[in-house]
């Protein structure tokens, strides 16, 4: 997908009253740097749709200096990563456990803002009331290793379960395990948006866990924005400008969720705008210049040691695959 003139028009018009509220910044900020290195950029594109500031973004990358802004089809796991790591795409949104996987494997990543709380929730049969009672129960995922898979596995082993022997795995990458839920084929399932607003919607199930407001999971960011380890080190001035980007399009969706919302449905990135529109509201997207990212990455280390996932400690994934020092010079700019 690549933005037009036209689509630059719509959308900075869209933004007219994010720039009343100063979410555009100072209008020297960007002319008193250098250029991008390039002037291309790619992002992620899902079927995630709390990752909205990414969806959002077009114009104000292109008021960054990006003339080229393209989207790329991934999915909403490790293959994700696995893409970014390999420079197939250069900048995403990421569930920040399914980042920090491959960055211990080596894989080129780089983790350079937390920008939004959690999304997911765990929708439950009656009987289930915590996640200890998940014990001996079936549980729905895609495959092992994606985004659910671990985040179950973290809360599972956090309360101490064993995730690999107490919970039964029902692993479905062709029927949606939201599909498995609703026709009562398994007893619990996690996922993101749109999927657990449609069976709220629908009145399947009950909410165990939702992410955005039950602790300890609220208190960390879910997605943060991660980059090509070698994309971010030829190109720090494009790397900053896109961080700036993406952090005024989270106000935008704070600000203006219901313009943020149609913008999405207008890109393509959902059809469903009651959806969009409900996420935008119940997401976290405020917490960018509350939370440290280092809080997070050492919370989660933690928990996929717990899961059995990683080895590494956290201090060990800060120094290596952390650069802070983007978010450092915005959080001074973009004051708000």
């Amino acid at each position: 997908m690549m933005y037009t003139m036209q689509d630059r028009r719509r959308f900075l018009a869209r933004l007219s009253s994010a720039v009343a509220a100063g979410l555009i910044g100072p209008s020297n900020s960007v002319a008193q740097e250098a250029p991008p290195e390039t002037t291309t950029i790619r992002l992620a594109k899902n079927r995630s749709i709390c990752i909205a500031p990414q969806y959002v973004v077009g114009g104000l990358l292109q008021a960054e200096g990006f003339t080229d802004i393209r989207y790329v089809m991934t999915d909403a796991g490790m293959g994700q990563s696995k893409m970014l790591a390999s420079g197939e795409i250069d900048f995403t949104l990421h569930f920040s456990p399914i980042l920090l996987i491959p960055i211990e494997a080596g894989e080129k990543i780089s983790i350079i803002a937390g920008v939004h709380v959690g999304c997911f929730e765990l929708l439950a049969i009656e009987r289930i009331r915590s996640i200890a009672d998940l014990k001996g129960k079936t549980v729905g995922v895609p495959d092992l290793g994606t985004s659910s898979h671990v985040f179950v596995s973290s809360m599972a082993a956090h309360v101490g379960l064993d995730p690999a022997k107490d919970i039964n795995w029902v692993r479905s990458p062709s029927i949606s395990p939201m599909e498995l839920f609703a026709d009562g084929k398994i007893d619990a399932w996690l996922g993101f948006p749109p999927e657990p607003q449609e069976l709220r919607a629908r009145k399947i199930g009950h909410v165990v866990v939702n992410s955005s407001v039950d602790r300890p999971w609220s208190q960390y960011y879910c997605c943060m924005l991660a980059g090509n380890r070698d994309f971010i080190r030829r190109n720090p001035v494009a790397t900053k400008r896109v961080l700036r980007a993406i952090l005024k399009a989270t106000d935008f969706c704070v600000s203006d969720p219901a313009g943020a919302a149609r913008r999405m449905v207008d890109g393509g990135f959902t059809t469903q705008y009651d959806y969009a529109l409900q996420t935008l509201k119940e997401v976290p997207y405020n917490k960018w210049r509350e939370y440290d990212p280092e809080d997070t990455i050492r919370f989660w280390a933690l928990r996929l040691r717990e899961a059995g996932m990683i080895k590494s400690n956290p201090n060990k994934i800060i120094a290596e695959a952390t650069d802070w020092r983007f978010l450092n010079q915005l959080k001074r700019e973009l004051k708000g």
